[in-house]
């Protein structure tokens, strides 16, 4: 077999392929070949066409985007397969923690993907009105808050993708997007990309945040975006990312006791939060005496929510780590837990109890494991 044309780089644009490439939008909804530009203009009950594209007629941008009501859910893209998703541009409106992206694979009843729009692209914090820029490999958000994702999605039989309205205020969701693609047959050693949504807020005083468990299989992790509210004064980010891989969580590790919010002993134990999210020191510029937003094609923090002296009351994190070059792979199981510490003024720890949500990124084999329960809207909401 030679190079399938499915995840294509500098390395690789050069090669041939028998790949088909396909592109699914609001203006060609099952991405078929010829199948763009083809919407009618619509008429009025009078038979009047009506819209920006009345007088030009079928081809000039007919139909750009998708509303989706309050409780419904818009399938983006249904793909027979085998290939793989390349990339995926969208911009919505409305509250993005109310709008669910949901991917299905291979007949699956059970997502592989169910994460707030927001967060799936790292960017929580932001909306409809406010812009923050992420410049990263695998996620970009450019202005106007053009969401674009470079996650390789490849599947067998066939992908679903959805987007779900949640909002409980009535507001629809416009959507503009696009969903690049290829078919043509995967590897074999080629496993399915997930990600999964998880919010506790306030994080109960002594207990630990978990970003991730519960999945089964083989495969790796490859990224973790975290949005961070911080509930104290003073320096929050001392906590220690940790890995339990293939069995860590073994009480007899640790004679049956709980160390640090596990049972077991991680494989892979942090220093720290902004060490792990590839900064240092509080993520401070010293100079100016402020932190210091950040963003890199692996890991950064693109967005700080300051205090305004009135209804802004809180300051908040975006903070991305790509685990690109260096995945975290596991043959049977795999736990990822976090630390929320301060400082007393002592020079004591302080467990934090503050408004912790994430995103893990990870690929495996199916089937997927149920996901928890996803919050409900008004546990989701960030106010």
């Amino acid at each position: 077999m030679g190079f399938n044309g499915l995840n294509c780089s500098t390395e690789t644009m050069h090669l041939l392929s028998d790949a088909e490439t396909r592109s699914i939008s609001p203006e060609n909804k099952t991405g078929s070949k010829a199948g763009g530009g083809r919407a009618a203009v619509p008429v009025d009950k009078y038979g009047n066409k009506t819209g920006p594209a009345r007088e030009l007629g079928t081809g000039w941008k007919v139909k750009p985007y998708e509303v989706i009501e309050p409780g419904e859910t818009l399938v983006l893209a249904d793909i027979e397969g085998p290939g793989s998703i390349q990339q995926i541009w969208m911009t919505p409106t409305g509250n993005y923690r109310h709008t669910i992206l949901r991917i299905y694979y291979d007949g699956q009843e059970t997502p592989g993907v169910e994460v707030p729009v927001g967060d799936f692209f790292a960017s929580a914090f932001t909306g409809y009105d406010r812009f923050a820029p992420l410049n990263s490999l695998m996620v970009c958000v450019n202005p106007g808050n053009a969401f674009n994702c470079y996650w390789p999605i490849p599947f067998r039989k066939r992908i679903r993708i959805t987007m779900e309205n949640i909002s409980t205020s009535g507001d629809a969701v416009t959507v503009y997007y696009q969903i690049n693609y290829a078919l043509n047959e995967v590897e074999k050693n080629t496993a399915y990309f997930h990600a999964q949504f998880r919010r506790i807020n306030p994080l109960p005083y002594g207990d630990v945040y978990t970003i991730l468990d519960g999945v089964k299989g083989q495969g790796q992790y490859v990224g973790t975006y975290m949005a961070w509210g911080v509930n104290n004064n003073g320096w929050w980010g001392e906590g220690e990312i940790k890995f339990y891989i293939d069995g860590d969580t073994d009480p007899e590790l640790s004679e049956g006791r709980t160390v640090a919010g596990s049972t077991g002993y991680p494989t892979i134990c942090g220093t720290g939060t902004e060490d792990y999210f590839c900064g240092s020191y509080n993520f401070e510029d010293k100079a100016a005496k402020r932190y210091q937003e950040y963003t890199t094609a692996y890991a950064g923090v693109p967005h700080i929510v300051r205090p305004d002296g009135l209804y802004e009351a809180n300051t908040r994190f975006s903070l991305y780590r790509w685990h690109v070059t260096d995945p975290v792979r596991f043959k049977k199981d795999l736990k990822v837990t976090i630390q929320a510490l301060g400082w007393r003024k002592d020079r004591r720890y302080l467990q934090l109890q503050d408004d912790i949500a994430s995103v893990a990124y990870w690929y495996q084999t199916l089937p997927s494991a149920e996901f928890p329960p996803l919050p409900t809207a008004d546990e989701m909401e960030i106010v």
